[in-house]
């Protein structure tokens, strides 16, 4: 008597919930990477462009604004989006400020957002 009526029954599990999740949660997951890349490349930027402002001071109150357009220059590679810095004494301190545009997922491809990065060095440069 103890095998009539009884039925077999298979579970199934929740063999299949598992991808159907990850797929429904993958573009939150994306985005939430995308957010974070794009937060990291701005402060990179910012880093990038204040450290350029900094080293275009210092030799610009050396060597004169020349130097000091050229310093920015070299510590931003071509990757950048960088106009001319601007250079020039303000009383007794050199000042430069180097503008990148604010990039979008990689530098290059940007939407023309400045960010400012400013530096200031005290003037050693000698007048003749």
């Amino acid at each position: 008597m103890a095998g009539l009526g009884r039925r077999r029954v298979r579970c199934r599990g929740d063999q299949g919930q598992v991808v159907f999740e990850f797929v429904g949660m993958l573009p939150y997951i994306l985005l939430t990477v995308v957010a974070v890349w794009e937060c990291v490349l701005i402060g990179y930027a910012y880093s990038l462009a204040g450290n350029a402002a900094d080293e275009a001071a210092r030799v610009g109150a050396v060597h004169g604004v020349g130097a000091c357009q050229e310093a920015a220059g070299e510590h931003i590679s071509g990757a950048w989006t960088m106009p001319p810095a601007s250079c020039g004494k303000s009383g007794n301190l050199f000042k430069a400020e180097v503008r990148l545009n604010l990039p979008i997922l990689f530098p290059g491809f940007n939407i023309g957002v400045p960010i400012i990065g400013t530096g200031g060095s005290p003037n050693e440069e000698k007048e003749e």
